[in-house]
């Protein structure tokens, strides 16, 4: 069964359930106060908009998204191929997202990323396929996963600001690994994707500035 955060009564007991298996996180939570819940619908719409947010600024991709919302309308894989080409850079956007953007609608269209088949599938089989897809890396993979499916037992270990919210709360001299940091979040499953939150909500705290991956 493939576990889907909804509410905001999911990351209540999500929260629950990590505090009473880690007691270290009750400071954390304190500092962090109420969790985000941000979900987005799933979709071509939700991917695109999470690669067009990929390292650059939350006002650039904003207004990148406008003009593709202008020119394409609603942002599905049909219309967009219908405004673009897969040489041509449009919208701002970096040759390489413009790329990974019409890959991405190809699939769609011709049927190899089915995302009604993606949201069944558990959450290995489902990053696997969307690592699969060009331009599409673990860090993207999971948000979506995250934020669009809304799966429950996600940890972008990747993130830098998961590894700095981590190395404070635990007064770690550096920030963790990526390898180190998937092992200390194993103790976190089944609700992994809380306690993401839940460090991103911390490092907000700490830094005075949002750094959950979608708006």
């Amino acid at each position: 069964m493939v576990d889907i955060i909804q509410s905001s009564a999911d990351l209540d007991a999500g929260l629950a359930f990590l505090l009473a298996v880690d007691p270290r996180l009750n400071v954390v939570a304190q500092k962090a106060g109420p969790l985000p819940l941000r979900l987005n619908q799933p979709g071509f719409a939700g991917l695109a908009h999470i690669v067009v947010s990929q390292v650059v600024s939350r006002a650039s991709a904003d207004a990148i998204w406008r003009r593709m919302e202008h020119d394409v309308g609603e942002i599905t894989a049909h219309n967009y191929l219908l405004a673009t080409t897969p040489e041509t850079a449009s919208f701002g956007l970096s040759r390489a997202k413009a790329k990974t953007l019409h890959g991405l609608a190809v699939a769609v269209v011709e049927g190899a990323l089915n995302f009604d088949a993606l949201s069944t599938m558990d959450e290995t089989a489902a990053f696997t396929t969307l690592t699969s897809l060009g331009g599409i890396g673990p860090w993207t993979a999971q948000v979506y996963l995250m934020f669009c499916a809304g799966r429950a037992d996600i940890f972008p270990s990747g993130d830098v600001a998961l590894r700095a919210a981590v190395a404070h709360a635990f007064g770690m001299d550096a920030r963790p690994s990526q390898k180190m940091l998937d092992q200390i979040a194993l103790s976190w499953s089944p609700w992994r994707s809380v306690a993401a939150r839940l460090f991103w909500a911390y490092y907000a705290s700490m830094t005075r500035r949002d750094a959950l991956p979608i708006a």
